[in-house]
């Protein structure tokens, strides 16, 4: 790259396929399917739930993420701009600021968290957790979520890390990172699979997991509330689905402004997809089988992987060892996404303001920090703050994206890529099948075009409803 700072910034490109499809699945793959994925599924009676879930992954997700794809592709600009060069007319112009918006407030509980991930490695290499104790436990995670120095600092970590990847380019830093700590995830989590699922009774948990309970989905006394159950699930399973895929704030259209037209897009959303499954799928495989087999409830919530699991790595012969490379797993998931989505922030400061690289990472990394301190602080200095159905600032911030900015988001690229006051169908076609591969399926227009959108409506008013009741 120049280092003339009058020059404009030269788009930058993946170097190879394997690199946009490792990075596409390390900004979908993170806390979302080893955190957040497991204690859902927990909460909401497992296979019945993960079902539920697969589906909209297809119906929903997949058709989503291909239309983010093609917008990044067609335009060849981040989310700052390319509405304005697919739609002159402007209509969506001020959807230029979703994408921005919704992924600065996702990293600003995701840095916390992810710091937490961190903070665990050498909690559990030394020894520390090496206790059956729950209550011992918690009062380890308890103090450290009241030390807002601990976390601050290590959320300053996670975000420093962010900053020198995406500093160093999009195929020195982003991508050569990605690639080794997706390789790096993925063999740990299968000598993690193997283990728990080799446990003495590890059986009822796999069975919890993968044999589905309808009736767990309709928990409750009465037919209002075993309703209410269902719509809380649904409504759930629909915001987890566009959450571990990171649709709706433009996440994944940057990826696609960084490909060629060699390879057909909905080939590439499938093997994305399918990528991320399976991380979720092996995350479970590591997490039931272990709770079942030292009798641990599946239901703990967010605290499952911080006050439940470090019981059972206990319990296990080199407990701590394993116990480390599971949250080493843990914390190569979630920076991929910190990653992935500070480049999607760098990337729309660079084409919004003409601004270089350097200048760009330096300006998101400041904003990052303050903007996280929030959440940081509101398990202990701000732990006063809440809002009743919701919760404290972390899940105040969660809600809003996942279960408001994330499916509002998804619907504005599915009237953008099906109405004729967006972008409209047949560019959408045109650039989704350009190259080799799976061609989208033209005869589902009319589920596109009108049945997502009023799936995403009722559903949305449907959890509202469930929430509040």
């Amino acid at each position: 790259m120049a280092s003339n700072e009058q020059a404009t910034p030269a788009r930058e490109h993946f170097a190879s396929r394997i690199g946009f499809l490792l990075i596409a699945a390390g900004c979908a793959i993170g806390l979302g399917n080893v955190w957040r994925f497991p204690y859902i599924v927990g909460e909401y009676g497992g296979a019945a739930f993960v079902l539920l879930y697969l589906i909209f992954l297809v119906i929903l997700g997949l058709p989503v993420m291909v239309m983010e794809f093609a917008v990044g592709r067609a335009s060849q600009k981040s989310g700052a701009l390319a509405y304005d060069v697919l739609e002159p007319n402007r209509r969506f112009h001020w959807f230029t600021w979703w994408g921005q918006i919704g992924c600065y407030v996702l990293l600003m509980f995701y840095t916390t968290v992810a710091g937490w991930m961190l903070a665990y490695i050498p909690k559990m290499a030394s020894g520390e957790l090496s206790t059956t104790d729950p209550d011992a436990i918690a009062a380890t995670f308890s103090g450290m979520l009241a030390d807002p120095a601990q976390l601050i600092g290590w959320m300053v970590v996670v975000v420093l890390i962010g900053f020198l990847v995406c500093r160093l380019g999009l195929q020195k830093g982003v991508e050569r990172i990605t690639k080794i700590m997706m390789a790096a995830l993925f063999v740990i989590m299968i000598a993690l699979c193997i283990r728990t699922v080799t446990l003495p009774g590890a059986g009822e948990g796999i069975a919890f997991y993968l044999i589905p309970d309808f009736g767990k989905l309709f928990a409750g006394n009465t037919p209002a509330e075993q309703w209410a159950t269902f719509g809380q699930a649904v409504y759930a399973a629909m915001g987890q689905a566009f959450f571990s895929l990171s649709l709706g704030i433009a996440a994944m259209e940057i990826f696609g402004s960084y490909i060629g037209r060699e390879r057909s897009l909905t080939g590439e959303a499938i093997s994305v997809t399918a990528l991320n499954t399976v991380v979720a799928i092996l995350a479970g495989l590591i997490i039931f089988p272990a709770c079942f087999a030292y009798g641990v409830t599946p239901d703990s919530g967010p605290s499952l992987v911080f006050v439940t699991l470090p019981a059972v790595f206990a319990e296990m012969p080199l407990g701590n060892v394993w116990g480390a490379l599971f949250f080493v797993f843990m914390s190569f998931a979630a920076l991929s996404t910190v990653i992935a989505v500070f480049e999607n922030l760098v990337s729309w400061t660079m084409d919004k303001f003409g601004m270089w690289r350097s200048r760009a990472v330096t300006i998101t990394a400041i904003l990052l920090v303050l903007l996280s301190l929030p959440c940081a602080l509101g398990f202990n200095v701000l732990s006063d703050i809440s809002i009743p159905s919701i919760g404290d600032i972390q899940s105040i911030e969660d809600f809003v994206v996942s279960n408001n900015m994330l499916p509002l988001g998804a619907l504005v690229f599915v009237l953008f890529c099906t109405q004729k006051f967006g972008w409209g169908w047949d560019n959408f076609l045109a650039e989704a099948d350009q190259g080799k591969g799976v061609k989208f399926p033209a005869w589902a227009k009319p589920w596109i075009k009108y049945g997502i959108p009023v799936l995403i409506v009722a559903i949305f008013v449907m959890g509202y409803t469930s929430i509040f009741a």
